[in-house]
């Protein structure tokens, strides 16, 4: 693509719409911005990329009109009317994430699933820049593709967290390495059936050709068919078969080797073991030796609002793992907890199945549920439904945390996993976390 002899429309002015449209600038394109949030409009970044020559369209509809190419944010839902338009009259659309590959010449090394994705590529990171690899970690995980282009020469590895919402939105896009952890229902609000959540993730492996990898989990049978006509060379990991990576005698193995002892490892559930499994098949297409590998896995401590533990007050464990918006994650969390679990759950939903979840709770160490959030009485009522009646409603956040401190009493655990997004109350998952991290310090002195 001939940059500068093309018109872009950048639509949506969030971290990727910001480093998408400051990359074209810098390469002579001329630039249309547009968010529909007014106060975004009149911030400091589009008045920083209107002073870098960024012209801030009246509509998103007048800029396109004008425009080869649109480049929308993940937060932009692809069917929306005015995009809708635009693929009818022959407009380019393409992500962020599209346009920072064709911009790169780096080695892409892409994590995609429902659940796992930040641990995983945080966990690959990790280990490349302890063995000293060029590495950079982008994508959905926080940091734009086009925010680090300076950085993503030829030979340095691009650990790139790739979401549902970026693969809508994906043409050429061609990791040398593409990971599926696992698929399960998830943000059908967007996507509205789990056949279009499949088909999206899928979609990672669409260009990828003999001389790459995909590295599928074994255990979903939904990745494990993604194999059928893939071109990549396909590697598998499971924690239930012997397959190209699996854990056999307390040590994670590739290919008959040990690579290193599983209680190397230190974060928590046997998701997490797969999660590791998962890495060390993306390490080993990388050619990471076993040792990197082994002293990676020693010292990783996993990630911020991830079944962290945040706090231990009076005979109780709190731990934050805001970051799970779904039913599985959840449950992966509760897992994951070794006593009596008063879990807090709730906030926006995305059209869940919420009985699953209380059908699997009542067999687990949850002791009590505190719902609260946007979805608590749908939350309640799938509890009624499956006969779960171990229940507190709370309208605020605050007193959700108050009562699950009380119904914990001692030598308990307090697990916020909302199986829900943030967004009916907070910016983002890092905020509720946050939230809940100030709440607990106040509560308890």
């Amino acid at each position: 693509m001939y940059i500068a002899k093309q018109i872009f429309t950048v639509v949506g002015l969030s971290s990727s719409g910001k480093g998408a449209a400051e990359a074209l600038l810098k390469r002579g394109a001329k630039v249309f911005i547009f968010d529909d949030d007014k106060q975004k409009r009149s911030e400091k970044t589009a008045l920083k990329l209107i002073s870098s020559g960024a012209v801030l369209a009246k509509s998103a509809e007048a800029a396109i009109a004008e425009s080869d190419v649109v480049v929308v944010s993940p937060g932009v839902k692809i069917d929306a009317p005015f995009l809708v338009d635009a693929r009818r009259n022959g407009k380019r659309i393409i992500g962020e994430l599209e346009l920072g590959f064709m911009l790169s010449d780096a080695v892409f090394a892409a994590v995609t699933g429902t659940n796992g994705k930040t641990t995983t590529c945080s966990l690959i990171y990790h280990v490349l820049k302890s063995a000293g690899e060029r590495a950079e970690l982008v994508g959905n995980i926080g940091t734009p593709v086009t925010d680090r282009l300076a950085e993503l020469t030829e030979n340095v590895i691009a650990v790139t967290e790739v979401s549902s919402f970026q693969l809508e939105t994906v043409k050429s896009f061609c990791p040398h390495v593409a990971a599926i952890l696992n698929v399960t229902p998830d943000h059908l609000d967007r996507h509205y059936t789990f056949d279009n959540y499949v088909y999206l993730k899928k979609r990672i492996l669409t260009n990828m050709r003999e001389s790459e990898y995909a590295v599928l989990n074994y255990d979903d049978p939904t990745v494990r068919k993604f194999a059928e006509d893939l071109k990549a060379k396909t590697l598998y990991f499971s924690l239930s078969e012997k397959k190209d990576v699996y854990v056999e005698n307390g040590y994670f193995c590739f290919r008959g080797e040990q690579v290193a002892k599983t209680d190397t490892l230190k974060l928590a559930g046997e998701h997490n073991k797969a999660n590791a499994l998962a890495a060390i098949a993306v390490l080993k297409c990388l050619k990471t030796d076993n040792e990197a590998i082994e002293k990676g896995l020693a010292t990783f401590r996993g990630v911020r609002h991830r079944i962290e533990l945040i706090a231990e007050k009076n005979g109780v464990k709190y731990y934050n793992d805001s970051k799970s918006t779904n039913v599985d994650s959840t449950l992966k969390a509760v897992l994951a907890m070794n006593g009596p679990t008063v879990v807090i759950l709730g906030g926006r939903d995305k059209d869940q199945d919420f009985t699953t979840l209380f059908s699997k709770l009542k067999e687990s160490c949850v002791v009590h549920a505190v719902l609260t959030g946007e979805c608590r009485y749908k939350l309640l009522k799938a509890a009624e439904e499956v006969g779960f009646n171990k229940i507190s409603v709370s309208s605020s956040f605050t007193s959700a945390v108050k009562i699950a401190k009380i119904e914990a009493a001692n030598n308990g655990i307090v697990l916020l996993s909302p199986a829900c997004s943030s967004f009916d109350a907070f910016y983002d998952y890092e905020e509720r976390g946050r939230e809940f991290e100030r709440i607990v310090r106040s509560v308890n002195g």
